[in-house]
C-alpha cells in the first residue's frame, strides 16, 4: 500500500529567509532525514510544501523534487506575476500546485489582473492552489479558485476558529463546498487549531463531519514534519496515528493515505 504524507517541508539553516517572516529555523530538515523517518513509518510519496520563510524562492525544494521524481511532488509559493515560462518550469520540475499561506496577510484581490493571468495559468497547467487562512475567510477564497477551474486543497481541517470549533460558520462553509467535488480538505497539524490532543473533542468532531460531507476521496492526510514551533511534541507516527482518532474506518483510512493523495497530486501506481 501507497502511503502519501501531502505536507512536509524541507530546508537547511543556511538558505536566504524572506523579508517578511514569522519565524526563522535554527536547525536543519533534510531530505535525508525525512526519508529515514518517513520510511520506517511506512510512508512510500511525500508532498513538499514551500515554507513560508523561505518566500518565492523554490529553489531548494525543486532541487529535491529533481532528484526524486517518482517519490516526491511540490507546492510552490510564488509571486502573483510570475513569468509564463518560469511556471512552466515549476510544472516540468514535479510542482504540482501553488499555496496561499495567507495566515496574518491580506487576502488576495483575485479580480485584478495579474491575479486573473494566474489563475488561468493555473488551469492551463493542471496545477491546484492550496489555501491555508482561518475558515472564517473561506468564503471570500474559494469561490474565485472554483470559478477560474482550478482544484482547492484547504489546509489544517479549514481552520476553524479556536473557541466556536466546528460550529465556525466558515467551517460550515467549507462544508457545504464538498458538493463541488473540486474541494480536498488535508487532515494535518491539528495542533495549528491548539487541538494539542489529536483525541481532542473538536479534532474529532470535525474529522466526523468532514469525513461525512466530503468523503474519504476528497480528504488528505499530512505529517506537517518537522512540526515547525511544534517540534518538541510531535513526530511522524505519532501524527500518523492521529488520524485513527479522526477516521476510524481503516477502509477511510487507506483511501484517505493511498488513493486519495495519489489521484490528487499526481502520483503514478
Amino acid at each position: 500500500m501507497d502511503i502519501v504524507d501531502t505536507h512536509i517541508h524541507v530546508f537547511n539553516s543556511l538558505l536566504p529567509l524572506a523579508p517578511e517572516r514569522r519565524y526563522a529555523p535554527s536547525y536543519d530538515a533534510t531530505m535525508a532525514d525525512y526519508f529515514r523517518r518517513g520510511r520506517a513509518a511506512g510512508i512510500t510519496r511525500a508532498v513538499l510544501v514551500q515554507p513560508s520563510f523561505l518566500g518565492c524562492d523554490n529553489s531548494f525544494m525543486c532541487a529535491e523534487l529533481q532528484k526524486h521524481p517518482g517519490a516526491l511532488r511540490g507546492i510552490a509559493a510564488i509571486p502573483p506575476d510570475i513569468a509564463p515560462d518560469t511556471l512552466a518550469d515549476l510544472r516540468r520540475t514535479g510542482v504540482v500546485g501553488i499555496r496561499l499561506n495567507l495566515d496574518g496577510l491580506p487576502l488576495p484581490c483575485f479580480h485584478q489582473p495579474q491575479w486573473r493571468s494566474l489563475l488561468a495559468q493555473l488551469a492551463r497547467h493542471d496545477m491546484l492552489v492550496e489555501v491555508h487562512r482561518d475558515a472564517r475567510d473561506l468564503r471570500e477564497l474559494i469561490p474565485p479558485l472554483l470559478d477560474a477551474g482550478l482544484r482547492v486543497v484547504v489546509d489544517h481541517f479549514g481552520r476553524p476558529d479556536d473557541a466556536l470549533g466546528c460550529e465556525d460558520t466558515g467551517f460550515r462553509y467549507l462544508l457545504s463546498q464538498a458538493a463541488s467535488r473540486r474541494v480536498w480538505v488535508k487532515l494535518a497539524a491539528g495542533y495549528r487549531n491548539g487541538w494539542s490532543d489529536p483525541a481532542a473533542a473538536a479534532a474529532v468532531e470535525a474529522g466526523a463531519l468532514l469525513l461525512e460531507h466530503f468523503g474519504a476521496d476528497r480528504l488528505v492526510w499530512g505529517s506537517d514534519w518537522p512540526h515547525t514551533r511544534h517540534e518538541e511534541s510531535n513526530d511522524i507516527p505519532g501524527t500518523l496515528a492521529a488520524l485513527g482518532a479522526w477516521v476510524p474506518s481503516a477502509e477511510q483510512r487507506h483511501t484517505i493515505l493511498g488513493a486519495s493523495a495519489m489521484q490528487l497530486f499526481g502520483f503514478e501506481s
